[in-house]
């Protein structure tokens, strides 16, 4: 008698870690200096959250941007305290894409 075996379910391939291509430190820099544009979620490949990011803030006029700005000061402070594995598994592997 032979077992029945669920379907093949495909997993969207990670990478392994490589802390030579980390992107930690160049996000981090990027949350700091232009987080009100979001452009640290676009090096991340998180380009959904960095669209809501730029356009919260060109879309209100700049009153949206101080809070994607203070959003992305946190984040980026985030990114740079956090050890290269640290960030490997939250942001890249498990996708984590607010705080």
């Amino acid at each position: 008698m032979s077992q029945v075996q669920p379907p093949y379910q495909s997993q969207p391939s990670v990478p392994p870690f490589d802390p030579t291509t980390s992107k930690r430190v160049l996000c981090g820099v990027m949350g700091i200096v232009l987080g009100a544009l979001g452009i640290h979620k676009f090096v991340l490949g998180y380009t959904g959250t960095g669209l809501i990011m730029l356009l919260v803030s060109l879309l209100t006029c700049g009153i949206g941007a101080s809070v994607m700005g203070v959003i992305g000061l946190i984040e980026g402070i985030m990114y740079l305290t956090k050890t290269e594995e640290q960030f490997y598994q939250e942001y890249v592997v498990n996708k984590k894409q607010w705080f």
